[in-house]
Parts: structure tokens; sequence; C-alpha cells
């Protein structure tokens, strides 16, 4: 039965390796938990603890597979990015921001521009001629522009 445990050993270790490669190059399958748990039952397979048959061995087994488990989603939570939403800008989020006028915005064509924020917008007016300058306030928003007026 050792011959087979230090085989399985190393089969566990070397898929738990390539396991670890793959969350490595494609991060966000989250197969790091799973991988760490199986190095650590393939080690203590070369270290002789036959946990396919003695029952108190596969407890060892088990208890050190949720340690290795605990330990890798500490360690991935420290490791990945902030605990903020992602900052991502829709369409729909445009409605309600204030903005100023740097191109004329007329009712009829999409030439006049708006800053919101950082990011200029293409735009048109609800009604009326806006110039430069002026501070507007978005309406709505229609494919790639965004309908405004002025505040007054």
């Amino acid at each position: 039965m050792l011959v087979e445990g230090i085989a399985l050993g190393w089969l566990l270790i070397v898929l738990g390796a390539v396991l670890l490669l793959v969350e490595a190059y494609q991060p966000g399958f989250f197969v790091a938990v799973p991988a760490t748990v199986l190095i650590i039952l393939g080690i203590l397979l070369l270290l002789g603890v036959d946990i396919l048959s003695s029952p108190i061995a596969l407890v060892v087994g088990v208890l050190a597979a949720i340690v290795a488990a605990s330990i890798t989603v500490w360690l991935y939570g420290r490791l990945t990015p902030g605990h903020e939403p992602p900052k991502t800008l829709s369409r729909d989020s445009l409605v309600g921001l204030e903005g100023t006028v740097v191109a004329p915005v007329d009712p009829e064509t999409l030439a006049g521009k708006v800053r919101l924020g950082s990011m200029e917008w293409s735009a048109r007016s609800e009604s009326g001629v806006i110039p430069v300058g002026r501070k507007v306030i978005v309406v709505r928003s229609e494919g790639v522009h965004v309908v405004v007026r002025e505040v007054t």
C-alpha cells in the first residue's frame, strides 16, 4: 500500500500544481483552494499517512484539507484588490449629472459636447441652443450621446 500511496501522493501534488498554474494564468476560477488541498493531501500521502484506509488518518487528512482551504481563502482575500465595487460607467448612470458645455449644443445635431466630470460626451439639447461655458444637467441618454437641459 505504501507504493500506491506514494504514487497517488505525487499525482495529487502534480494535479494541485497544475490547478495553481491555471489560477495564476486565468484568475477568477478560484481553483486555488482545491489545488492547495490536493497538494496538502499529496504531501500527507508521501509522508506515509494512509488517508485512504485508516479512520484516524482520514480524520487527519480532512482536518488538514480544511485548514489548507481556510488559509488559502484567507490569503486569496488578502491578495485580491480592495472590496470596493467596480467603478463602471453606464449611460443610464449619467442621468442627473451636471456638466459644462464645451462645444455649442443644439437640439438638431450631435456636434455639441459637454464635460461630465472628467469625460466629454456628445450631446444635444432638449430645446434651443446652449452656448459654451453654460452649466447643463443630463435629462436622458440616447445611444452614445446625452440629452441635456441648461441649468438656470
